[in-house]
């Protein structure tokens, strides 16, 4: 399925269409990138085992968290686990690129994924990412849904591989993304 633009307004389709093919499959978990919440919450009460990946503290600004405290305790209260850490593919990587210039694997490999466009490239990392956390099993087939910026516009079907072992990833189904990258 393609969204003709990307962005927001494609959230409902989207989490429409994760939910269908991860019923069809009968696949039980389900990593959304949500950073303040408000994705995450299209999924609650959908009988799906959910993990939602944020923004690590201070991404937007000093010591800060993009979820606030009160939709952080709805979410967990409601089953849903959040992981908020460092992202995969930025990291120190990006430290290195602000503080010397140049480029280093992790972004490099950021780039190519987003070659399919940036919702791609986050379901991929979002996916490993909640692997190495151990929010979901090994070896499993899970559907993964990101944005471009806010809100979802993209779904994938990916079997993730820890970070270590991150070309070992398998993107099965590219379910819903938009044209417009």
């Amino acid at each position: 399925m393609l969204w003709e633009k990307k962005g927001p307004e494609n959230t409902v389709g989207t989490v429409k269409a994760a939910l269908k093919r991860a019923a069809e499959l009968n696949i039980k978990n389900i990593v959304v990138a949500s950073n303040t919440g408000k994705t995450a919450e299209h999924f609650l009460d959908k009988g799906f085992l959910i993990t939602d990946v944020t923004h690590h503290t201070g991404f937007k600004n000093p010591g800060e968290n993009e979820m606030t405290a009160d939709m952080r305790e709805k979410l967990t209260r409601k089953g849903i686990q959040i992981l908020t850490t460092t992202h995969l593919l930025a990291g120190v990587d990006r430290a290195v690129r602000l503080k010397f210039g140049g480029l280093y694997p992790a972004e490099i490999i950021a780039s190519a994924l987003r070659i399919f466009g940036q919702g791609v490239k986050v379901c991929v990392e979002v996916a490993c990412m909640a692997l190495d956390a151990g929010f979901i099993p090994y070896g499993e087939e899970i559907v993964s849904v990101a944005g471009s910026a806010q809100g979802a516009d993209t779904a994938c079907l990916i079997v993730p591989a820890h970070s270590h072992q991150f070309f070992d990833t398998v993107v099965k189904e590219i379910i819903c993304m938009p044209r417009e990258k």
